[in-house]
């Protein structure tokens, strides 16, 4: 209920669709990445409503979100599942760790919504480039707050896989991931702030950070997810 209470009709709308395309691309797995969307569009309502007194009064609160959200933060999860569709029969990459790194694209969207919601009432932030204090709500700025909560984002998504025999590894995976993808979001909030790109640009391009983070670490680390 407080995820579509963050969204207007056109966000809602695009939403099913998104979650639409995630089930019937997603194959058997479709419950499991539809339920992974859904998760983090719960916690992202339920984020939103935490101090909501504080950050309305220090004009952060933002009451509603448009489809342009729901494109930033899905197109490259979406595009995930649709290259796990094709990848069934093609068999480019193992399956497994398109699994991954689907949850671990979404938990990097996540760690930057509970670093943005939570991280602002943790004190004064600054930016991440030059280390200098800003005021609230400018778009790159962090705080140590901010940076733990997006980790709890990570780790509350990163559950979602407890099921396969090296969870453990693969929840510090997901959990590395999702703090990358936030730091990549705050990295282009500097540059937002310089009339350089946008909140749409730069949710993609934390979800795609969070994507690539993951597929490194497991060709590195060489964990067989499944």
């Amino acid at each position: 209920m407080f995820s579509f209470l963050t969204l207007d009709w056109k966000g809602v709308l695009v939403a099913l669709a998104l979650g639409i395309g995630l089930f019937f691309f997603g194959g058997a797995q479709g419950a499991f990445f539809l339920l992974v969307m859904l998760w983090f569009l719960i916690l992202s309502g339920i984020v939103t409503w935490i101090g909501i007194k504080r950050k309305s009064a220090i004009g952060v609160y933002e009451r509603s979100r448009s489809y342009s959200n729901v494109i930033a933060n899905g197109i490259i999860p979406l595009l995930i599942v649709v290259f796990y569709y094709f990848n069934a029969t093609a068999n480019l990459v193992p399956q497994g760790f398109l699994l991954v790194s689907y949850v671990a694209s979404v938990a990097a969207i996540t760690a930057d919504k509970f670093s943005s919601e939570i991280g602002v009432l943790g004190g004064r932030p600054w930016m991440l480039l030059t280390m200098r204090k800003v005021k609230q709500g400018t778009s790159g700025a962090v705080t140590a707050f901010g940076f733990g909560a997006g980790l709890l984002g990570s780790l509350l998504i990163g559950i979602s896989l407890s099921s396969t025999i090296n969870y453990g590894f693969l929840l510090v995976v997901v959990m590395i991931s999702g703090l990358l993808g936030n730091i990549v979001d705050s990295i282009l909030g500097f540059f937002e702030e310089k009339g350089i790109g946008n909140k749409f640009t730069s949710n993609f391009a934390c979800s795609f950070a969070g994507w690539g983070a993951s597929m490194i670490l497991l060709i590195v680390l060489g964990i067989k997810p499944f």
